[in-house]
């Protein structure tokens, strides 16, 4: 269950760029969240749920094949991704667009505070707390982007 979980389904262990394949993967599935009412407050609520049983699954999962943070563990890119669409606007592609890129740029860049979680913070939470704080970022930049162009 750990490694389902952890791979999404096993989106994770497509070949080449996991990270993008989870991403990808969280995009097609945010979006019809999104388009529900309420549905930021419903795709906040499952990133939230998604980052609690992340951090189990991915411990679990790493600790079983002994590598600490493996490449297809992509259920951290779920949670971040989530979180960077609940300020899209589902009905704007642009946006949607500008959540899958600032995430993956924020993921994959890791500016510091990032950085910092994800040198220091163990196991399962660490490698579920640095995809969660890039989501946020991308999160606040997107939504500085659509209120500069509003």
């Amino acid at each position: 269950m750990a490694r389902l979980i952890a791979t999404w389904f096993g989106v994770g262990r497509l070949p080449k760029a996991p990270g993008t394949w989870g991403s990808l993967a969280a995009l097609f599935l945010g979006v019809p969240i999104l388009l529900q009412p309420h549905g930021a407050a419903l795709l906040l609520t499952g990133s939230l749920i998604v980052f609690a049983v992340g951090i189990w699954a991915a411990r679990t999962y790493a600790q079983s094949i002994g590598v600490k943070d493996p490449k297809e563990v992509v259920v951290d890119e779920v949670a971040g991704q989530w979180l960077a669409l609940t300020v899209a606007n589902p009905y704007d592609p642009l946006t949607l667009i500008l959540a899958f890129a600032l995430f993956r740029l924020f993921d994959i860049l890791k500016p510091w505070p990032i950085s910092v979680l994800d040198r220091r913070l163990p196991g399962g939470l660490g490698i579920m707390a640095d995809d969660m704080a890039a989501g946020g970022v991308a999160a606040l930049a997107l939504y500085g982007v659509r209120h500069v162009l509003a």
